[in-house]
């Protein structure tokens, strides 16, 4: 029997393995491609960081309100059963408002899961013909890590700048004016920042186990899942 002697007919065969910018791209696509779908993932995203954006600045509009010594505020804040905090400390969400908080980000988390493993079952095929093209597992995991970042990122803009306006239109529609004159402004940006990067954050979270399942789902088998 005739050996082969070409050298690079024993070499493993090369991988293929694309830049951030082209995987970057490709999300951009797969997100426009999936809009709605990838709407509904947004969606229940907006709607928990707008929450937790709406107690973070309600927290801290009440905190101004007490420093401010305006004791009509004050007196309505007790009226609508604001705890007032001791002299010199912040106010701080209430155990029932913290339970909920958490329970609407646990629920979100599980929506992100859910509908990420629904997107990685409809693009069997696709996962399939990359990997027979070369693609490494890495890329693979990137692709879907880049696409839950974005999704991550507008959703939790969205939500955070819109449960911060909700809480100061709230409370000056509760309070007048004192509650816009006593909030830090620097405080008010930097609870928008922290919101936005627990929703980049649980976005992360969400869609890590069904982009390790489709990383390591084997060509054959993707390609032949689904048409």
């Amino acid at each position: 029997m005739q050996k082969n002697t070409n050298p690079k007919a024993n070499l493993p065969q090369q991988q293929v393995a694309l830049p951030y910018k082209k995987s970057i791209e490709i999300a951009v696509k797969s997100i426009k491609s999936r809009f709605f779908r990838s709407l509904i993932t947004t969606m229940s995203l907006i709607l928990a960081i707008s929450f937790y954006s709406y107690i973070k600045t309600n927290s801290l509009i009440i905190t101004g309100i007490f420093f401010s010594e305006n004791k009509t505020a004050i007196q309505q804040l007790s009226h609508l059963g604001y705890e007032i905090p001791d002299n010199g400390e912040a106010y701080t969400a209430t155990p029932k408002e913290r339970w909920i908080l958490v329970l609407s980000l646990l629920v979100c988390v599980v929506g992100i899961v859910n509908t990420q493993l629904m997107a990685v079952a409809d693009r069997f095929r696709e996962i399939g013909t990359m990997k027979c093209l070369g693609a490494l597992d890495r890329f693979i995991l990137r692709l879907f890590l880049i696409e839950a970042t974005l999704q991550g990122f507008i959703g939790a803009t969205i939500g955070s700048v819109a449960g911060t306006v909700i809480a100061l239109l709230g409370s000056l529609f509760k309070f007048g004016t004192v509650a816009m004159i006593f909030i830090s402004i620097n405080d008010v940006i930097m609870s928008i920042t922290t919101a936005i990067f627990l929703g980049c954050f649980l976005s992360i979270i969400g869609v890590l186990y069904p982009a390790l399942l489709a990383a390591k789902m084997q060509p054959v088998e993707a390609m032949r899942g689904k048409d």
